[in-house]
């Protein structure tokens, strides 16, 4: 079973997307507001890949990314955001993400990249 980190700061977001990865036999092994948390629930949990928002309060979802690609290069973390602006998924592709994903999302794309990235 494939181990997932959902990391956003809005509850809803973070349960629609445990609701969809459960019932798709994902095990969500942890969950963070922000992109502090999100850093240290990385190496606590190990997870084999990360959902990412990128606008979060304390530190943004880039710098959480750069901060888990530092301390682990293999990490795969999918950003997922409301921010689809091109310059936000240059730069969160810079630095390490394996995709993004555009909120509002739809199940079948976040399993699909999910799939996709578990499987390099």
């Amino acid at each position: 079973m494939n181990k997932v980190l959902i990391v956003d700061d809005a509850a809803f977001v973070r349960v629609a997307i445990r609701t969809i990865l459960e019932k798709n036999g994902f095990e969500v092994v942890g969950e963070a507001d922000n992109g502090i948390s999100a850093v240290s629930k990385y190496k606590e949990c190990k997870p084999d890949v990360v959902t990412m928002d990128i606008t979060m309060p304390e530190a943004t979802g880039i710098e959480a990314l750069k901060a888990i690609r530092e301390y682990d290069p293999k990490a795969k973390v999918v950003m997922i955001s409301a921010l689809g602006q091109e310059s936000k998924v240059r730069e969160a592709i810079i630095n390490g993400a394996k995709s993004f994903i555009v909120k509002p999302f739809k199940e079948e794309q976040v399993l699909q990249t999910l799939s996709k990235i578990l499987s390099i």
